[in-house]
């Protein structure tokens, strides 16, 4: 993750300039955080509390779990149909306009799930 964090964040800062924080998990390196630094990314690593025993929510990569589930309610992301990463890129953004569009709508329409 660290190698190929390192590809994406520099990307992230490249074609995303407004981009100033991002949060990351406990593996994730600090040399990391500093290259991000660099960029002009905040970059703050996410860690659990030492003494929670079990599961506990951190808020921010709930955030992420959040989105990748509503994300799972197309039917084209449910599984893997596309050949090219591309094609796939393509659907996400399909969804998350869908998304979107609902939130600003106040629309609430049926899922391919029928819930």
């Amino acid at each position: 993750d660290s190698i190929a964090g390192q590809t994406l964040i520099e990307r992230i800062a490249s074609e995303h300039p407004a981009a100033r924080k991002t949060w990351v998990d406990g593996g994730y390196r600090q040399h990391l955080v500093e290259h991000a630094a660099t960029l002009g990314i905040d970059m703050h690593i996410v860690r659990r509390d030492p003494a929670t025993r079990g599961f506990a929510v951190l808020p921010q990569r709930w955030t992420v779990e959040r989105t990748l589930g509503w994300l799972m309610n197309h039917r084209r992301l449910a599984r893997d149909y596309e050949a090219h990463a591309h094609r796939s890129e393509a659907m996400i953004h399909v969804a998350m306009i869908n998304l979107m569009t609902r939130r600003l709508t106040g629309e609430s329409t049926p899922t391919w799930r029928g819930t």
